[in-house]
């Protein structure tokens, strides 16, 4: 991890920030959303003189969390995030306790995810994203996992759209959320021999070797590469993998406060427990595309996603390979 440490004078300028930074009270921020066990804020920072200070994204955990699981996962996200340097990986600000006592995480703010960008085009009734969009998203999102995998030996352990964030119409696509990344060694093999370093990811975008990780398969930096693969997926179906829909009672949220029964209501976000309880699953294997014909232009998109989703591992491409087969694309 030491070549992929943050510059000296950016590590300096975060730390001088946490000494001074004050996390308002949740209903004082706008609630962005949440995930598995935290609600994330966007917090405005009041101008400097003369100058513009653009809003961060607070992330902490529900109350009910507090020095729980979810808690580690957030220190842990923010001991890896503030080492990463690359621009299709969000930034880290600071990280510090709010006056309850809870850890907050502090980052840089994109506009949306790819995936409230796909329930949008879902809800307008849209079809898939145009394929130069799912080819930029896969363009940068396949930088930050070259940089992850050989740069710093890291498996980010969670891609799904969910976890991609788009700044503007697609001009910036950047990884997030590295709260059960793991380390991997140097030929990008996951070290099941540590019994600290576990692959937990979400299964309905889990790679075959992780969704049976008790077998012979070892998992690999080819893992992230399959539920990348899964994003492309997502994109032209505009629906989440190996979920039938028709299962899923809707849940009413309409009684949910800013604050508190948000702010501690899990079963909103835990997809690796009560909802995988509701769905029909088929993790680990490659979705169907739509029967419906795409035109030419998707073909390239096609190819991409097949060769990432490929059963055995040792045939997907290598997130180093994806660069250069997109960048030869593009050029």
């Amino acid at each position: 991890m030491d070549q992929c440490k943050t510059p000296e004078m950016q590590k300096l300028r975060s730390v001088l920030q946490c000494d001074k930074l004050v996390i308002p009270e949740s209903p004082q921020m706008d609630k962005l959303g949440y995930g598995t066990g935290v609600s994330v804020y966007r917090m405005k920072r009041s101008p400097k003189v003369g100058m513009y200070q653009s809003p961060w994204a607070v992330k902490r955990v529900f109350h009910t969390y507090m020095g729980s699981t979810y808690s580690e996962r957030l220190t842990s996200e923010a001991n890896i995030l503030k080492k990463l340097n690359h621009p299709n990986i969000v930034g880290f600000r600071a990280f510090v306790k709010a006056e309850d006592g809870r850890d907050c995480l502090a980052m840089e703010e994109c506009d949306t995810s790819v995936a409230d960008l796909i329930e949008m085009r879902s809800e307008d009734g849209l079809g898939p994203f145009q394929a130069e969009k799912i080819l930029k998203v896969a363009l940068d999102i396949g930088k930050a996992l070259d940089y992850l995998h050989r740069v710093c030996h890291l498996l980010h352990g969670d891609i799904k759209s969910l976890n991609i964030l788009v700044k503007g119409d697609f001009e910036i696509v950047k990884l997030c959320d590295f709260g059960v990344s793991v380390p991997l060694n140097a030929d990008g093999v996951l070290d099941t021999d540590d019994a600290d370093v576990e692959y937990i990811g979400t299964s309905n975008w889990a790679a075959p070797e992780a969704v049976c990780s008790d077998g012979p398969t070892p998992i690999t930096n080819k893992a992230d590469i399959f539920s990348f693969g899964l994003v492309l997926w997502e994109m032209i179906t505009l629906r989440t993998p190996h979920c039938d829909e028709s299962s899923v009672e809707e849940v009413d949220t309409s009684e949910v406060a800013e604050e508190g029964a948000s702010d501690d209501t899990s079963f909103m976000s835990s997809p690796d427990t009560s909802v995988s309880a509701m769905i029909g699953l088929k993790c680990g294997t490659r979705p169907p595309l739509p029967d419906s014909p795409l035109g030419e232009e998707y073909i390239p998109v096609i190819m991409l996603f097949n060769s990432c989703t490929e059963e055995d591992f040792k045939k997907r491409p290598s997130a180093k390979e994806i660069v250069e087969q997109l960048e030869t694309l593009s050029g």
